[in-house]
């Protein structure tokens, strides 16, 4: 009977040690999400199983071009996945199936090859953002629900950065922000 205790003391104290070190991990560092939808591909696709990295965002703020997962304004028991495309203080304009960004620098339309594929962007909006206030839209221009739609993202509701698409393994892989 002792040493049914003492094994059994031993997979608890393993268990307790698993809980401290998963926990934190899970809720301040990185956490999984599952892409729903077809409003990234073709940069991920329905069912992807990706791991946002939570801690970038605490340290330093989003950049043009990363993909981000946050809460949806209108919902924030929803989540969602999109590139952000504005940043704070700029003018976003998109037209004629394209996207310009006015800033200090001046304008400039976007390069968006490496992930859109040809694709235009549908819509006719310019929009000027605040401090705390990023444009997003989704790879898929013509199916996504993003910016074009429902307004600004408040960047207090972004949850982090998609740091590695981990399912299905074959294409697993760290993902890169592209430099405009």
């Amino acid at each position: 009977m002792k040493g049914f205790l003492l094994s059994l003391w031993e997979i608890l104290k393993i268990f307790l040690i698993a809980l401290i070190i998963v926990i934190p991990i899970r809720y301040f560092l990185f956490q999984p999400f599952f892409v729903k939808g077809q409003s990234m591909e073709p940069s991920f696709e329905n069912g992807d199983y990706l791991i946002i990295d939570e801690l970038s965002y605490r340290l330093g703020d989003p950049q043009r071009g990363d993909v981000v997962v946050f809460r949806y304004p209108n919902d924030v028991s929803q989540r969602y996945i999109k590139r952000v495309i504005g940043l704070p203080g700029e003018t976003v304009e998109v037209k004629n199936g394209n996207v310009a960004i006015t800033n200090s620098e001046g304008e400039k339309v976007l390069d968006e090859s490496l992930y859109l594929s040809g694709v235009e962007t549908p819509g006719d909006i310019i929009t000027t953002l605040a401090e705390e206030e990023y444009f997003v839209l989704g790879d898929n221009r013509p199916s996504s629900f993003d910016s074009r739609s429902w307004g600004i993202l408040p960047g207090k509701d972004i949850i982090g950065k998609v740091a590695v698409r981990a399912w299905p393994f074959t294409d697993f892989t760290k993902i890169e922000s592209p430099s405009y």
